[in-house]
């Protein structure tokens, strides 16, 4: 039976179609015949305590040229048989959590939220990964500046991050007595911002590795994505270059202990993110990579996780 794939992601017109996973999904649910709906960025609403959105009827082609029509704006008010890509990007601030509110009486509606509003609200993707320590390099995080300079002194190096980033932004790689330490901790954690601190993990050099959960189950390849030149970053919006692979023994293994979580809280779709032999974030909001194995390996992730829609809404 059709169904209704209602998307709420940034302005579609800006995506870049060969990178975009939101955009294969929106390929795939369209080649089953479901209907696609685009909200109207920043059109999400309660009327008396019903959650209504401004969309409009969606068509896409995978087309740099144009990829997407867009057929006239009218309110839809959200029930069974809708599903909901929730896909817009990090920062994940008060707007943000909003949304997720509203999404949440679309859920008490009958409409299935891919993925889950109370875990978008719940797992930050920094601290998320910190829920199964067994999987994580050792990592502190403070608001005390004192505190993250003993720990980068500790390990000899560390990598220092904002609990809010996405894409790289504002890491800072930290060897022990840098003269720079302070100046970035100022930086950091300004008026008392909670920063977390990493162990830097030398693996970075062969990329941080991309692993995709749908519905809990790890995808059988992995993006790694590789730094290029003098930066010690992989993320591709840092420059980085993705490279496929086949999924590791280890890489499953952390899957393993992270996907029944994941899974249990309705996290249909998850980006974790592996250094080396370690966990660094669980990325819930809208991870990527799927154009990039699709393209290398031939596969059909979005698929595959309208596979595990379509079987959530026939129990």
């Amino acid at each position: 039976m059709p169904l209704d794939v209602i998307v709420v992601m940034d302005p579609i017109g800006s995506i870049k179609i060969a990178k975009d996973t939101t955009f294969a999904m929106l390929l795939e649910a369209q080649r089953r015949g479901h209907r696609l709906h685009y909200v109207i960025p920043g059109r999400l609403s309660l009327r008396d305590g019903v959650a209504v959105a401004q969309v409009a009827p969606l068509a896409v082609k995978d087309d740099k040229a144009g990829w997407f029509t867009l057929g006239e704006a009218h309110e839809l008010t959200f029930g069974p048989s809708h599903v909901v890509l929730m896909r817009k990007d990090p920062p994940v601030d008060a707007e943000y959590l909003y949304d997720t509110h509203v999404l949440g009486v679309a859920q008490q509606a009958g409409a299935l939220i891919v993925n889950d509003p109370q875990g978008l609200r719940d797992f930050n993707e920094k601290l998320a990964a910190l829920l199964f320590p067994q999987c994580c390099p050792p990592t502190l995080v403070s608001r005390d500046p004192a505190a993250l300079k003993a720990f980068v002194a500790e390990h000899g190096e560390a990598v220092l991050k904002p609990l809010d980033g996405m894409g790289g932004r504002s890491i800072f790689r930290v060897k022990a007595g840098d003269p720079n330490t302070n100046v970035i901790l100022e930086t950091l954690v300004g008026p008392g911002k909670l920063t977390l601190a990493q162990r830097f993990i030398p693996g970075i050099k062969d990329g941080d590795k991309r692993v995709l959960l749908i519905d809990g189950e790890p995808v059988d390849y992995v993006l790694a994505r590789i730094p290029q030149g003098d930066e010690f970053r992989g993320n591709l919006a840092a420059g980085g270059r993705g490279e496929g692979r086949p999924i590791s023994d280890r890489d499953r293994w952390i899957a393993q202990q992270v996907g029944p979580e994941m899974k249990r809280r309705g996290m249909l779709f998850v980006g974790l993110d592996v250094i080396g032999d370690y966990l660094t974030e669980v990325n819930v909001t809208s991870p990527t990579c799927v154009r990039e194995l699709d393209a290398q390996f031939g596969l059909n992730i979005a698929g595959q996780l309208f596979d595990a829609i379509e079987r959530k809404l026939a129990v």
